[in-house]
């Protein structure tokens, strides 16, 4: 019952965060939200920053399960696989932006707190080795010029980070579609062998 419990807790925080933010959210909004009383959530969590350290891993571990699940429809090539990756962030900025309200509010926190900003690093540092993989496979294979994997990867993600966050606070900007496309074709020219650097 203990990981139920505590993933219950976990999903009304984000729920109140992406309602609220973390200025205005408290324990017994959460609490409420997830149906528990204060002395349930305080044995899980001791205040609400842990939970918002809990927010993150657990929309960054839902996220790394959609991707993971884009990816399982492509072809074991790596291009395919990055596209797969950028589309599966997309489609999460506008079907879930709730996701990334967790992660501004996590961001803005971070500012005033060492732990938080470790507990980022953390978890920047294992997606953008995570595309690195992809593309050291990709320069292996020949579907992209030789480059640093680890800095291409910032790059990606710096990329995926910017146009997530115009989609899900301005989702008129563009479709997820033409989002996608114009990320493809930036990485493309970014990644390309035909283009000397």
């Amino acid at each position: 019952m203990g990981p139920i419990r505590r993933e219950q807790i976990v999903r009304a925080t984000i729920r109140c965060l992406a309602r609220e933010g973390y200025t205005r959210l408290t324990m017994k909004k959460v609490a409420r939200e997830a149906g528990v009383s204060q002395g349930i959530l305080h044995y899980y969590f001791a205040d609400k920053r842990a939970m918002l350290v809990a927010t993150l891993a657990t929309v960054s571990r839902d996220l790394d399960r959609r991707v993971a699940a884009a990816q399982s429809h492509t072809t074991r090539d790596p291009a395919a696989r990055l596209r797969a990756l950028v589309r599966a962030c997309l489609e999460v900025a506008v079907r879930r932006p709730e996701f990334w309200v967790v992660f501004l509010e996590f961001w803005g926190e971070m500012v005033h707190d060492r732990r938080l900003r470790e507990v980022n690093a953390e978890v920047y540092a294992r997606t953008r080795r995570l595309i690195a993989r992809l593309i050291t496979e990709g320069v292996r294979a020949g579907r992209f010029r030789a480059v640093d994997p680890e800095r291409a990867a910032a790059v990606v993600l710096g990329l995926v980070d910017g146009v997530s966050l115009q989609l899900t606070f301005d989702p008129r900007a563009f479709s997820v579609a033409e989002a996608a496309r114009l990320c493809d074709a930036a990485l493309a020219r970014y990644l390309s062998t035909e283009v000397s650097r």
